[in-house]
């Protein structure tokens, strides 16, 4: 535990009389063997060890190192030792041991303990005991940790039974909620986590407890309580004095006490450290490191699932569903990460209230603005600049916040020298904000936004702009201490547009824009300590334009197609308990019940019966008035996890899903592209369904910051979507012609090893799996490699991922990212052909053949300014280089004729280094 210099005066006051009249301590045994250690570590090491707290200003440990070897040494003749080259003073107090640099205290039972360098210094500063009026006092931190709060009636102090002890978890500086903390009590431990307002409900038998509260990036802090009958205390955390940018892969809840598997958390504080492409931080980049994501090329948008396509994620901002992810031919994200508070992503394990894709979901929360004061961030590249301002509406209540970002790439591609990209632009911006409100404790009210717009021209010809938006209002409220509801209303919309002037012959528009309106009721009751459930409802209502083609001139080959409007309804109803059988065993149960009807006005065409779906086959056609049902689908999800802990660091879990997607983007490209379409299920594409089985073995290793985890998992696909050879899927109006559907299956194993503490820090991931499809028509036409089962777009069976932080000191630091994994299936000609003078290729069976694997290795050095915490403006320079090695990694292969022969050329999106300063700032 760490303590800022200026206000330690004031904490000693007040250990003062806990000292006098304190027992002194029991004489601990020491072993330890540190050799060119860092303090700050040694510091944590003996915290983790022994029942000892260090308060101190962890700058003064920036580029401290220790040496010392000691065994069975008693703590008195230790902390000598320790101490003697550090210049610090240090004053036992019971097991808090306080240090101090520049300043000598008065003798407290005659004990005060000095290094000899320290007994030189002079006398106090009386300064250091005058209070500040601005930032949080950690003298109250401690006063708060020892004192007896006692909760409810104590004329109830000797019933029987439970009681429950609730409130709300929120940071000292800002009031914002601490979402995903962990609150328990040890020996034995019960505990729970806090949702997305920061509430905790703990259920325990009456009596005194301590209380411990942990959340990721922020001092740990304990409460010393008496529980009499039910009763709320509220407690705010303290930010640990850490570098001003930040990214950390985390799991709040211990992944040995969570029944989850295929979870993966990712915190923001505001950006990361790691070097990424083009210097913009980019919470998307990070998912890619982990176990069993993948991307189907360097810059490309998207990204896949343990084989899965990218239409089969979710991704959401605050509940707004963001259909195309990403910026600029998807070199970034569509999220600013100044504003995102985390981001969680569900490969497995879903519980019930998740929903709606059959390979992931991919959670992002907005954070809620700075409920104490106003305050402005920011940072700019060579090729982007963001600002976020945030501040309080009325003070501790309501607050706001306000994220902007864009691009100024156009300088950058005229001075390319290719007469086809200097003649293009590109350019893109987004904006997100949210404002909630406290309204009393037990409502509060939130709005989010978010908007982002994408336009880019290639060459002076063909014009391509897409855009997002959505926004959700939520309304929370507290029917009592254990029962909770939130209820929102969603509206998201996407839509893009094609355009071309250059060749009259060619010239059109071609548009696509769907909306979705949702609402939806979501319920959390905690009946004992035992039992966490949770149900609700959900409502989707969808509307297609699935795609106008409007010539533009005269000359224009192509006639006008207008493919009218889609409509379709989801609704889903779950429910879902998570339930601790024993300390070691802990079971979730749930079910989901989802539905969907596709509504008119439309038309279904009617193919001859025993024929394969081609035009000249349609024998009838069936037309629908508005609001008539067209095809309903539906059915139970089943949702099952368990954990056993095999010891207090060791656990096995398993779990098992079953998901429904009704709703599917039609794409000939392996990467998202501005010109993909979604539609809706009809009579012949049918929902994707997907069941997936997963086991693991997880273990922590606290003392030393280290997370292990090994995972498998087998998945099992239905009503996949295939193409034909040549499919034509813009505005077609008999798209299920070119549509073929198919199973899949997918397998694998991932392996990830994390350490989060002491100077070094990072993972290490390593996938291998496997992913096949196969087509399942009786005709030949429809069928894909004879009906056998080949490799899927996404098949990439090894992926070695290593991500490494080095901590020089606290203000500067060096990064490191080393990638590789297999290349991706494609297929090449294998001969040709002429007919009637025209050279035809003749391609082998689908996906026979891999692009090169993929290596790429990156390098990066942070610098930040000092971290007083009063400083003004506090501001950190990032250099990385993307690619450092220059390797020419394949994005795709293709083929030409050239002269008569097939040749096959390979493209490459970045076969150099590519270096980046990106500044960073903050206003306080």
């Amino acid at each position: 535990m760490k303590l800022a210099a200026t206000r330690l005066g004031w904490l000693l006051i007040a250990f003062l009389p806990i000292s006098i009249f304190a027992q002194e301590t029991e004489s601990l045994q020491i072993d330890a063997d540190y050799q060119q250690t860092l303090f700050e570590e040694v510091i944590a090491d003996l915290e983790a060890r022994y029942p000892l707290q260090f308060f101190f200003d962890p700058e003064w440990g920036d580029s401290l190192f220790v040496n010392l070897e000691a065994q069975e040494m008693p703590l008195e003749n230790f902390l000598p030792l320790l101490m003697q080259e550090t210049g610090l003073n240090y004053y036992p107090m019971d097991q808090r041991i306080i240090l101090t640099r520049d300043v000598q205290i008065m003798e407290m039972q005659s004990r005060p303990y000095a290094s000899e360098r320290a007994e030189e210094e002079e006398d106090m500063d009386l300064s250091l005991f005058e209070p500040e009026d601005d930032g949080p006092a950690e003298e109250n931190q401690f006063s708060l940790e020892t004192q007896l709060f006692e909760i409810g009636d104590p004329a109830q102090r000797n019933r029987p039974g439970t009681v429950k002890l609730y409130g709300y978890l929120k940071n000292i500086n800002n009031g914002q909620p601490m979402v995903g903390a962990s609150v328990f009590k040890e020996d034995p431990v019960v505990g729970t986590l806090t949702d997305d307002f920061g509430y905790y409900v703990l259920t325990l038998p009456r009596g005194e407890y301590e209380i411990q509260y942990r959340a990721g990036g922020h001092m740990e802090t304990r409460r010393q309580v008496a529980l009499y009958s039910d009763g709320q205390l509220d407690v705010e955390l303290e930010e640990k004095v850490v570098a001003l940018k930040e990214v950390e892969i985390t799991s709040e809840r211990s992944q040995v006490e969570s029944t989850q598997t295929g979870i993966s958390q990712i915190s923001i504080a505001t950006i990361q450290t790691t070097p990424t492409l083009l210097g913009e931080a980019d919470v998307m980049k990070i998912a890619l490191t982990l176990p069993g994501v993948q991307s189907v090329g360097e810059g490309a948008s998207g990204f896949n699932v343990r084989g899965g396509g990218t239409d089969q994620n979710l991704i959401t901002i605050d509940e707004g569903v963001i259909y195309n992810p990403s910026h600029m031919f998807g070199f970034f994200s569509a999220f600013n990460p100044d504003v995102i508070k985390s981001a969680d992503l569900y490969k497995s394990g879903l519980q019930a209230q998740y929903g709606g894709r059959v390979s992931s979901i991919f959670d992002v929360a907005i954070r809620d603005g700075n409920k104490k004061e106003f305050s402005m961030s920011g940072g700019f590249s060579p090729l982007t600049s963001r600002l976020t301002v945030e501040g309080p509406i009325q003070q501790e209540t309501s607050s706001y916040i306000l994220g902007l970002r864009g691009t100024y790439s156009d300088w950058l591609l005229n001075r390319i020298d290719d007469a086809r990209l200097n003649n293009s632009s590109a350019a893109f911006a987004d904006v997100i904000s949210r404002v909630s409100h406290q309204i009393n404790d037990k409502n509060s009210l939130s709005l989010s936004v978010y908007y982002s717009r994408d336009r880019f021209q290639l060459n002076g010809d063909t014009t391509f702009q897409y855009q997002n938006a959505n926004a959700t209002l939520g309304y929370r409220h507290l029917f009592s201490n254990n029962f909770s509801s939130l209820f929102s209303v969603n509206y998201s919309h996407y839509d893009y547009g094609v355009s071309s002037e250059q060749l009259a012959s060619n010239s059109f528009d071609l548009n696509y824009g769907i909306d979705q309106y949702s609402a939806g009721s979501d319920f959390t009751y905690y009946p004992s300590s035992a039992h966490q459930v949770r149900f609700g409802a959900k409502v989707i209502a969808y509307d297609l334009q699935p795609g106008t083609f409007l010539p533009t001139n005269t000359e224009t080959v192509r006639n006008a197609v207008d493919l009218g409007t889609e409509r379709g309804l989801e609704a889903a109803l779950y429910i879902g308990d998570e339930w601790n059988i024993s300390p070691r065993f802990s079971m979730y149960g749930g079910l989901r019940l989802s539905g969907f009807g596709l509504f008119g006005e439309g038309q279904q065409f009617t193919y001859g019966e025993g024929l394969p779906r081609e035009p000249e086959f349609i024998v009838d056609t069936t037309f629908y008035g508005a609001n008539k049902l067209i095809k309903p689908y539906g059915g139970p999800e089943l949702r099952l996890s368990g954990r056993y802990k095999i010891s207090r660091e060791l656990a096995l879990k398993f779990s098992f899903d079953r998901t429904r997607q009704y709703i599917h983007m039609l794409t000939n490209t392996v990467a998202i592209s501005p010109t993909d379409t979604w539609r809706l299920s009809n009579a012949y594409l049918p929902p994707q369904i997907g069941d997936q089985l997963a086991v693991g073995l997880y273990q922590d290793i606290p003392t030393q910051g280290l997370e292990i985890s090994l995972e498998a998992y087998y998945k099992r696909l239905t009503n996949l979507i295939e193409y034909k050879e040549g499919a034509d899927l813009l505005v077609n109006e008999v798209i299920e012609t070119d549509v073929i559907n198919a199973l899949g299956q997918n397998y694998g194993v991932e392996f990830l090893f994390s350490k989060k503490t002491g100077k070094l820090t990072g993972w290490f991931s390593y996938t291998w799996s496997r992913a096949w499809v196969r087509s399942n028509s009786p005709y030949v036409s429809e069928q894909i490699n004879g009906g056998e089962y080949y490799p899927s777009n996404f098949d990439q069976p090894h992926k070695l991922v290593l991500i490494s932080n080095y901590k020089f000191t606290r203000r500067l630091n060096i990064s490191f990212n080393l990638t590789y994994n297999t290349g991706r299936p494609t297929t090449l000609p294998l001969a040709k052909y002429e007919l009637n003078g025209v050279v035809i290729p003749f391609f082998t069976e689908r996906n026979r053949y891999r692009i090169p694997d993929y290596f790429r290795m990156d390098v990066g050095i942070n610098i930040e300014g000092d971290h007083r915490v009063e400083k003004f403006l506090h501001g950190s320079l990032s250099f990385s280089v993307y690619n450092v090695t220059g390797r020419n990694n394949a994005y795709s292969v293709f083929s030409r004729i050239q002269d008569g022969d097939i040749k096959t050329f390979q493209l490459s999106v970045f076969s150099r280094p590519i270096p980046t300063v990106t500044y960073a700032f903050e206003f306080r």
